[in-house]
């Protein structure tokens, strides 16, 4: 009884760990490759190469291994330290990004003539 709870744990972490190499890998395909230039940290193709490798060692192995922990890590270090430094440069989200009103015009808002 024990042992399953432990094993259902575990699993309950291997999907966090890949919720995390996963949302930092889609991040990371949508961010500009000037933007981790711009904020002085590896290319957009380091990451998404770290990142997927992540990814598939968060699958294969189990958490009790050296690989899918360091794989964690490289995720927490993207979604913590990155991710904030691309958002300050590039002046928000990478996907999702809300472009203007529905009153804008083509030279700025609409605001009635006033």
């Amino acid at each position: 009884m024990l042992m399953l709870g432990f094993a259902g744990f575990m699993g309950l972490l291997k999907i966090v760990l890949m919720a995390l190499a996963a949302f930092g890998l889609f991040d990371a395909a949508f961010r500009r490759e000037d933007a981790f230039r711009a904020a002085d940290k590896q290319n957009k193709v380091f990451w998404l190469i770290i990142l997927g490798i992540a990814l598939v060692v968060s699958y294969l192995f189990t958490i009790l291994s050296i690989l899918p922990i360091a794989g964690a890590v490289a995720s927490i270090v993207y979604i913590v330290d990155v991710r904030p430094a691309l958002r300050q440069v590039s002046g928000g989200s990478g996907w999702g990004r809300r472009r203007g009103s529905s009153s804008d015009g083509p030279y700025g808002p609409y605001n009635g003539g006033r």
